[in-house]
């Protein structure tokens, strides 16, 4: 089957990259996209925007390079496209929880059609043609609250809670989508998986409680939900619960507090830091007492000591000084706006939420972030009086470099904004 993968250009602030170079579930989206169709397809090909789709009668699926979709809705989508046997495209209902709460806020993807919404996926069992009727995939939301707060932080809506699908599809619009797809839809969903295999899979059930009493360990800390890589080097008095997935090559000190978490190879942490419902991308170093909760930090990017990261989202190449702070929650309780795929400030629908900083950033120590700003790209911040907190978004003009006239050419712009084709150098 061929596959057509349409190109969207549109860049992610505040990366200044388009979705299908940033990193979903440690993995570059366009890889990640690969992956799940591998099963379907044996060619694919790209179009860039207004290209003509090739005229063959062969069957195709199309999908646009900015969506991210797991096995499960693969899996579904294509099983009932087969059997209907006619041209369909991927819909969403508006009544669908999980679409409603997650994937339509801040989104500029989905084509309204009365009660769904038309995604940029479809399947044409004889070559491309006009008539396409809409396929919805039930996403099996569940509720899933994340942690215990007090009422106060509850908004009119109720408690805070997420709506977590078995199966998901979405597409990366805004740097939120990123934190969705990795923690709400990915860590957590992969949680929610989990337990739904073990309410009916009498035989894994009993596979996970013998793995745990052969090792001697709590259940979740045994092998069946804690899966790690080659040459790693894990502390004794490291607490590692699962589900949790640990590339190559990984160090783990002393102290380390893991659940729930997907961490790249070649990651370095270090002793004493707390790390939950995150994602950490290959090459990461996280120094002692680092904690991160549903974060995404992508590769190679240093968090260092002391830092308290929650519900943020950290591009590649990108340092982060001790001690400093990103705040979720604005204590007047006023909506939390974010920047949407058209990079206009929209309402989240979050009633918490972090921060986001773009690639090969150079933060300070000492620095107070509040809820939902981002800091673009190849920014240098310098704690100071004048900026120790960040309360609006940073752009690469607001950027502390020209502070540093003698070496600033030593760290070079390596994401300008579209338009910006050459690498400038401070």
């Amino acid at each position: 089957m061929l596959k057509v993968i349409l190109q969207e250009p549109r860049p992610i602030s505040p990366f200044n990259e388009p979705a299908r170079d940033l990193r979903v579930m440690n993995q570059p989206l366009w890889l990640l996209q690969r992956n799940v169709f591998s099963p379907y397809v044996t060619r694919e090909l790209e179009l860039p925007p207004g290209a003509r789709m090739p005229q063959t009668a062969e069957a195709m699926i199309v999908h646009r390079d900015n969506l991210f979709f797991d096995q499960g809705y693969v899996n579904s989508f294509m099983s009932k496209a087969l059997r209907l046997g006619h041209a369909c495209r991927a819909a969403f209902s508006a009544d669908d929880p999980a679409f409603r709460e997650h994937i339509l806020p801040l989104s500029v993807s989905y084509t309204p059609a009365g009660n769904l919404y038309l995604a940029d996926l479809w399947y044409y069992p004889k070559g491309p043609q006009a008539s396409v009727d809409p396929l919805v995939i039930d996403l099996k939301s569940r509720e899933v609250g994340y942690y215990h707060v007090p009422t106060y932080m509850a908004d009119e809506r109720g408690d805070l809670v997420y709506q977590v699908p078995i199966r998901s599809m979405m597409a990366i619009d805004s740097w939120v989508h990123i934190f969705i797809a990795d923690t709400v839809f990915g860590v957590f969903g992969r949680g929610v998986r989990f337990e739904d295999r073990l309410n009916r899979d009498l035989g894994f059930k009993l596979k996970v409680l013998a793995s745990a009493i052969y090792e001697g360990k709590q259940l979740l800390e045994c092998s069946e939900l804690v899966n790690i890589g080659k040459d790693c080097t894990i502390d004794p008095s490291a607490t590692i619960h699962g589900p949790t997935t640990i590339g190559d090559n990984v160090t783990i000190n002393a102290g380390s507090v893991i659940e729930n978490c997907v961490i790249g190879s070649n990651v370095n942490i270090s002793q004493d830091c707390q790390l939950m419902l995150s994602v950490i991308g290959d090459g990461t170093f996280l120094p002692f007492r680092a904690s991160l909760f549903m974060t995404t930090v992508m590769d190679n990017s240093m968090i260092a000591q002391n830092t308290c990261m929650q519900m943020c989202v950290v591009g590649r190449n990108t340092f982060v000084g001790a001690g400093s702070t990103f705040t979720d929650f604005n204590l007047i309780p006023s909506p939390i706006k974010a920047r949407s795929g058209d990079d206009q400030l929209r309402q989240s629908n979050r009633p918490v939420l972090g921060s986001c900083i773009g690639h090969n950033c150079r933060l300070g120590s000492g620095i107070i972030v509040y809820p939902a700003r981002t800091i673009e790209s190849d920014v240098v911040l310098v704690a100071s009086q004048d900026r120790r907190v960040i309360d609006r978004d940073i752009r690469y003009e607001d950027s502390d470099h020209e502070k540093f006239t003698k070496v600033s050419h030593l760290h070079r712009r390596l994401y300008p904004r579209r338009g910006e084709t050459e690498l400038e150098s401070w």
